[in-house]
Formats: structure tokens, sequence, C-alpha cells
């Protein structure tokens, strides 16, 4: 996925495996490029999501104070609710090709000459190192994973071991009203900073298209936060929730 002038062969297996994975939000490597790699600056530090609102800072840090957790469940409460639609029509290629550096809306780290996938990486990541001669594309990280609590160390020759989750599926959007969207809306969610984080890619493989009422990360402590990005974006987007959904989100964060 996120092919920048690769084979076509190599577009065609990257379909296999998506069909065979039959998950969503399964992420699969950008670029081969050759061996050699730089040092860069990443500081990876995790950030709660109270002072993120557009994405841009790294990590999905604990909400642990009465303070924070009360504030997290006022922006929760703020969250529409609504059936969930069919998933009849749903293509990910209606939200763009992945990982676009292109997407119109004025978004985070779009149109900087660098895909979105390495965009994260780069957010996210500690002791980051690119390809040699560029400044773009990651090819060894440390990530300190909000999904499960483990540090993963990463390196680009086993790409999906960390995947980039869409927080609030890209499924789940379609059927709660962005199959009503021009293209260039969906581009845009599917791009965000906001409703992006690099994890664990077995962990975010068995989320799929799920809503916080059937999937959560396993990592307790992160949850509450989880709920609160769920919020920032479907507050961004005017997207709504599930009732369950919701009522879970509250849940995580004392309510």
């Amino acid at each position: 996925m996120g092919l920048r002038g690769g084979a076509a062969s190599a577009a065609a297996m990257v379909g296999t495996v998506l069909v065979l994975a039959g998950c969503e939000n399964v992420d699969l490597p950008v670029d081969g490029g050759p061996s050699g790699s730089v040092a860069a600056t990443g500081s990876g530090r995790a950030t709660s999501p109270l002072d993120n609102p557009d994405g841009t800072k790294p990590g999905l840090a604990p909400l642990t104070s009465d303070a924070d957790r009360a504030d997290a469940r006022a922006l929760i409460e703020k969250v529409a609710t609504k059936g969930r639609g069919p998933r009849t029509g749903y293509d990910r290629d209606k939200f763009g090709y992945a990982w676009m550096d292109s997407a119109p809306g004025g978004i985070p780290f779009a149109r900087n000459g660098c895909d979105t996938r390495n965009d994260l990486l780069k957010r996210d990541g500690e002791d980051v190192r690119f390809r040699s001669g560029s400044d773009c594309v990651v090819t060894s990280m440390t990530l300190r994973d909000p999904y499960t609590g483990r540090t993963i160390e990463w390196a680009k020759s086993r790409a999906t071991t960390v995947q980039i989750d869409h927080v609030m599926p890209l499924s789940y959007d379609w059927q709660m009203g962005a199959s009503r969207w021009p293209k260039g809306k969906r581009e845009d969610i599917a791009n965000d900073p906001l409703n992006l984080i690099p994890v664990d890619g077995p962990t975010n493989g068995s989320k799929g298209d799920s809503g916080p009422a059937s999937w959560l990360p396993p990592n307790k402590g992160i949850r509450c936060s989880y709920a609160v990005r769920f919020a920032q974006v479907s507050l961004k987007y005017d997207l709504p929730v599930t009732a369950a959904d919701k009522e879970m989100m509250l849940r995580q964060c004392g309510g």
C-alpha cells in the first residue's frame, strides 16, 4: 500500500495480501529502497490527546488525573449518536490510495513531499533512521506502542510488525455517513494524523473496523485516551458513533 511509483508486481502482491487478510487496517510497506540509512531525531514522547487536538504530536499518553478524565468525559459527551448503516458500497479506494501525500483539505503533514505512513513513523518513533539520501523513508526506529504497552524495535524489512491504525476505521466512517461525502473529504480523514497511530501490527489486525463497544486496546491504561481520540475524530468530521460505542467511551473515562 502507499506505493510511490513502485512496480506493478508489487502492487499486485499488496492487493493479494489484503484480500487474504480481510482486515481493513492492514498496513503494508510503502517503499523498498536501497540498503543504508542515516540517523534522524525523533522524540517519540507520548502526548495527552487533550493536549494534541490536531494529532501532530507523538503518541497517546494515559489520562490519569481526575481533572483530565472529567475533561475527557465532557468532550465525549459532545459526540452525536446514531445507528450504524450498511457497509454496502464500501471500498478502501474510495478514501484515496494509501498513503497519499495530496489530501486536499489542508490537514497537517499533507503535501510535504513525504507519504502519510512515513510522516507518522517519524512523528511517533524514537531513534529514527532514514534511507540513505532520504529525509522521508524511515528504515528503522523504536516505537513505544500505546495499544500494548510494549517497546517495538522496528525495521523496514519487517514492515508489518508496525501498522498505522485508523482510530475511527474507514469502514466505520463509511457506515456512519462518509458514504455521502465528496471523495476529497474521505481522503482527508484517511490521512489525517488525528486519526492515525502507529501500533503493533497483530494487535491492529484484531481490531478490523470495530468501534469501542467491540474492541479496545489491550493496554487498559490507555483506553480513556483512545476514547478521547475516537471522539476528537468524530467531532472534527461531524461523524456520529453508535450509542453503544459512546457509552463504552464514557465508561473508559469513569463515566
